[in-house]
């Protein structure tokens, strides 16, 4: 796949297979943005994080002018998206009332709920005698279905202190457990070497269905189609 590197306000300089250059100050403009043109991708933009740096992936026949307003269009709507995957801690009280509205018919009622650094290889805790519930700050970044799965999960410990048959039964109104368990599994295999865990997940009840790659990474990657491109209705 043909490359270039795309000197955007926010980016370094383009590499167009020649050497041709940018200011210095455009170096030092922002974090690192780089552009793909692809001869294959015919209609879709996509962006996405990849060590450290933004990737923009582009059709090859788009114009400098309409590679500068994607690439611009695409780095801030992934901005955006991830704002949304970090809510603050007062979000998360306001999602982890939401969902237990919605899961747990409004029995669940945390007396706290808030990001933690010190949870280990667990995704959350929850101290059902305090009401207390914390989740992992690794959790950030993650699709909003995991989030609230680890949320569900937490806020179900509430009713249901062990993991026993009634625990997973009240879990089995969220409709992306399984999912969003593989995920966290396929997560904690890549960046520990290890199966997560939620705080007291017994070994023989870990779930059998992985996630490729680093959670930042699939967290991140978004998609578009240019208005001009997009199949017209039927």
């Amino acid at each position: 796949m043909p490359t270039s590197r795309d000197a955007t306000p926010r980016g370094p300089a383009r590499r167009d297979g020649d050497p041709a250059g940018a200011p210095q100050d455009a170096l030092d403009a922002g974090p690192v943005v780089e552009v793909r043109r692809s001869r294959r991708r015919a209609r879709t933009v996509s962006a996405w994080r990849e060590g450290g740096r933004t990737i923009v992936a582009i059709p090859a026949r788009f114009t400098r002018a309409q590679e500068r307003e994607w690439v611009g269009r695409m780095v801030d709507r992934l901005a955006a998206q991830e704002r949304r995957r970090r809510p603050s801690d007062v979000q998360l009280v306001a999602r982890a009332t939401e969902l237990s509205r919605r899961y747990l018919g409004g029995r669940a009622v945390p007396t706290s709920v808030r990001w933690s650094s010190n949870q280990g290889r667990r995704w959350g805790s929850c101290t059902p005698s305090e009401g207390t519930i914390r989740i992992s700050d690794r959790v950030q970044g993650m699709p909003r279905w995991v989030l609230d799965y680890v949320l569900l999960h937490e806020l179900t410990h509430l009713l249901q202190p062990g993991h026993g048959e009634a625990f997973w039964a009240e879990l089995a109104t969220y409709p992306h457990t399984q999912r969003a368990r593989g995920f966290l599994e396929g997560c904690a295999f890549t960046r520990d070497g290890h199966d997560g865990e939620l705080p007291d997940e017994p070994a023989d009840d870990d779930p059998d269905v992985g996630s490729r790659g680093d959670a930042g990474d699939l967290a991140t990657a978004i998609d578009e189609t240019p208005a001009g491109d997009r199949p017209a209705a039927d």
